[in-house]
């Protein structure tokens, strides 16, 4: 087997302490460090593994002091079984297109952003997000990564309606949801859980074996919906092990 020798080594850096996203009264620090252009994909790869998030060119992990909440999960595709309520949702939504396009901003995407941060996370980090920050946060990358658009059906023979949109990663193991985001008018198809739904079938489609969902943590009422998708396994200090 050959051996993957990096261009560069990493260099990792601390933020401040800052106030807690997930828990009231606690505080969070991260570590992170820059991903390289001529290496980018596979240390993406190699840092998503041991627990890492990508933000534009930036991988992060928490590092706080004296909290362990978040922890990376990850769902093993073939092992997932769509629950009765799970199915409801796919049909839901059965509706729906789903185009792959290639990691470009568009005003489109940009104005249902807005309007899913004003309901979904008022006074939040992103709220006050413009619209370089988000061609930032979506084309400011070495790595492989699309969109994914989901669209209502078309009254006119044009697009329909642009109802949903994730930002995700293509890892050498799976798929990565970095970012998704949706009308934030249409609860009754829980456009949240579709998508996740929906990258499970995409994965199977190609055979990747994981689709990752980030960080969990317990009792913060924002992470609670990862923790319905089961089996569900969790990175602990000896590795990858199915959540309990």
């Amino acid at each position: 087997m050959t051996q993957h020798i990096p261009h560069r080594q990493l260099r990792f850096f601390m933020t401040a302490v800052a106030p807690c996203p997930y828990l009231p009264g606690m505080t969070e620090r991260k570590v992170f460090a820059n991903l390289p252009f001529s290496d980018g994909a596979h240390v993406n790869d190699e840092l998503t593994h041991a627990g890492f998030r990508r933000s534009q060119n930036i991988a992060y992990r928490p590092a706080c002091d004296a909290c362990d909440a978040c922890v990376s999960v990850r769902l093993p595709v073939a092992q997932f079984a769509y629950s009765r309520s799970q199915r409801k949702i796919l049909n839901r939504n059965a509706d729906l297109s789903r185009d792959l396009v290639e990691a470009e901003a568009t005003t489109e995407q940009f104005h249902l952003l807005k309007r899913y941060l004003a309901h979904r996370h008022p006074g939040g980090g992103m709220t006050d997000m413009g619209w370089s920050d988000y061609v930032s946060m979506v084309e400011d990358t070495a790595v492989r990564t699309h969109l994914i658009e989901y669209r209502l059906p078309s009254m006119d023979g044009g697009p329909g309606d642009l109802v949903a949109v994730t930002l995700t990663d293509l890892l050498s193991d799976g798929l990565s949801m970095v970012y998704s985001f949706y009308d934030p008018e249409m609860e009754r198809r829980s456009l949240g859980v579709f998508a996740i739904l929906d990258h499970i079938r995409q994965a199977t489609a190609v055979r990747l074996p994981y689709v990752y969902l980030g960080y969990w943590v317990q009792g913060s009422p924002k992470m609670d919906y990862k923790a319905q998708f089961r089996p569900l396994e969790a990175l602990r200090p000896l590795g990858w092990t199915p959540m309990a």
